[in-house]
This record gives structure tokens, C-alpha cells and sequence, in this order.
């Protein structure tokens, strides 16, 4: 009969991992609820766009540079021009037009809307990879794809009865958003393995910077960026609470737990941006919309998990 002392302990659940994970998912969920704050404060969505990029850009520079170093330390070859150009053309699809189709959508739809039609984008990746890429499309997507925006268009039916124009606005930008950002996660993948995930995201934000800052020059007076303290304060907060400090944790997760547990995390995010938008913006949801928002995390959070195991 073996004693306690034989009998190995039970690994401790990564809560750490958890943790990030969720205060990750929560802080991309916060985004939404932010900006509606600044266009309460008067500020345009070039202007907010580009103080948001301009104050996360150097977390991007500092960090792109110690990837270099690194480089250079191993005496790994530094990566090709043509890399360096595709990641420069990527990035600013993704972290810029993406974006600011976003911000201009939240102009016209509720910040809980706006999270739902996003969250929908791993379907987008699947479509287009067997549209453009030639990959597989497996009937699971369909289904989830079918069930997603059925939950959608009662959203969308919910809010067009009462406000067709903003509502058609907002999901045609929100919508060109998750496209965009879709078509990026598929363009993104090989300069991922070409030149690691440090060095792109930092090559891919500084271009998306420069070409958010370079917009705002060309339509905007420079005296636009003259916001008040409590506007600059939400800006701060969109660069660095909302953009680089939850992509260090998501990051931080996914080395402590599973692909699969990490996908199951990020269903936190819509619900996080439904809580918060009732208590900070006052927005509330009817039945319908309920219905409908059920609908979507649990088709999306169902294909993403099953998507994850069976790549895992």
C-alpha cells in the first residue's frame, strides 16, 4: 500500500493564464464603450484614431527594437525587404483600415452591436481562405456562419425599425471592419512564421501609425489635436488600456493555457462590452436583442473552440 508521500501532486490549475486571458478579452471590450466617451467629448474619429496610434507607437518602436537586438544577438539574418513591405502593407490593413472603419461604425451603432458584428470575423477567415487561399471550408463554419447573423439580423431588424440610417451605416462600416480584419489574420499568418510574432505586430503597428497619423495631416487642422484633459485621458486609455496592454495578456495566456481555453476566454468579450455599456453608457438591450446576442457568442464561441481543438 503506497503512502501519501508516493503519490504525485495534481498540477495546480494555470489560473494565472485564465486570468490574463479574461482581463485581456475584457480590455478589447472596453474599447467600444471609450470611444463612444470621446465623440461625447467632441472628438472626431481621424483625431481619436490618431492620438490612439501616436501614443501606443512607441511601446512599438521600443519593443520592435529589442526584437532586432535579439536578432542580431543569435545572429539570426535581420528579414528581407520584400517581408518588411508585405508586413507594412498588412499591418495597415489591419491596425488602420480596420480600425477606422470600426471607429467611423461607432458613430451610428450601440457599442454592444458593434462588439457582436467583430466578434463574427473568425468566420470571415474561414470564408475567405477557401475563397482566396484555397483552403478547406468545413460545413461546422456554415452552420456557425448561419446562426451568427440570423442572431445579427434580429439585432439589426431590432434597431432599423426604430433608426434605419445610422443602423444600415454602422453595420456596412462595423462589417467592413471585421472583413478587413479577416482578410489581415489571413495575409498575416506566413510573415508570422517568416519573421515571428514580436517583430511583425511591432512592423505592423508602426505602419498602421504612421498612416493614421499621415490621414489625420491630410483632414484634419492640427488644432484638432488640442482635445480637453478628460479627452486626452480617454485617448490614453484606447492606446494603452485597450490596445497594447491586452495584447500583452492575451500573449501572456496563451503561453500559460490551451488555444482551446484561450478561445473559450474571449466569448468574455461581448458580454463585458454588454455590462459595460449599460453601466457606463446607460445603453440597455431588449428580448430581441438578447436573443440575438445569444445567439452569436454561441455559435461563434462553439466554432472557434472546436475550430481550436481540432488545430490543437
Amino acid at each position: 500500500m503506497s503512502n501519501a508521500a508516493d503519490v504525485a501532486p495534481r498540477p495546480a490549475l494555470p489560473l494565472t493564464g485564465y486570468a490574463l486571458g479574461a482581463a485581456g478579452a475584457i480590455l478589447f471590450a472596453s474599447k467600444g464603450i471609450i470611444i463612444k466617451l470621446a465623440y461625447a467629448e467632441g472628438i472626431d474619429p481621424e483625431t481619436l484614431l490618431a492620438l490612439r496610434m501616436a501614443l501606443s507607437l512607441p511601446f512599438y518602436l521600443v519593443i520592435g527594437g529589442l526584437a532586432l537586438v535579439r536578432m542580431r544577438a543569435k545572429g539570426e539574418a535581420l528579414p528581407a525587404a520584400k517581408v518588411v513591405a508585405q508586413s507594412v502593407f498588412v499591418g495597415a490593413l489591419g491596425y488602420w483600415f480596420s480600425s477606422y472603419a470600426d471607429f467611423l461604425g461607432l458613430q451610428y451603432i450601440s457599442a454592444s452591436f458593434e462588439r457582436l458584428i467583430l466578434y463574427t470575423y473568425p468566420l470571415f477567415v474561414v470564408l475567405f481562405g477557401a475563397l482566396l487561399f484555397g483552403q478547406p471550408i468545413r460545413m461546422k463554419a456554415l452552420w456557425a456562419f448561419a446562426v451568427a447573423y440570423g442572431g445579427l439580423a434580429l439585432i439589426f431588424a431590432e434597431h432599423f425599425s426604430t433608426d434605419s440610417g445610422p443602423t444600415v451605416n454602422g453595420t456596412f462600416f462595423v462589417g467592413l471592419a471585421a472583413i478587413s480584419f479577416a482578410l489581415y489574420q489571413l495575409m498575416a499568418r506566413q510573415l508570422l512564421k517568416n519573421i515571428g510574432s514580436a517583430l511583425f505586430t511591432c512592423i505592423a503597428m508602426i505602419s498602421a501609425s504612421f498612416v493614421s497619423l499621415a490621414q489625420f495631416v491630410m483632414v484634419r487642422p492640427l488644432e484638432a489635436l488640442h482635445v480637453s484633459s478628460h479627452g486626452f485621458a480617454l485617448a490614453v486609455m484606447i492606446a494603452i488600456g485597450a490596445t497594447v496592454l491586452p495584447s500583452f495578456f492575451m500573449n501572456a495566456a496563451l503561453k500559460r493555457i490551451s488555444a482551446q481555453a484561450n478561445s473559450m476566454i474571449s466569448t468574455v468579450s461581448p458580454v463585458a462590452t454588454m455590462v459595460l455599456a449599460a453601466l457606463v453608457l446607460g445603453e440597455s438591450a431588449s428580448p430581441t436583442e438578447l436573443a440575438g446576442a445569444a445567439l452569436v457568442m454561441v455559435s461563434i464561441g462553439w466554432f472557434t473552440f472546436s475550430d481550436s481543438r481540432r488545430r490543437g
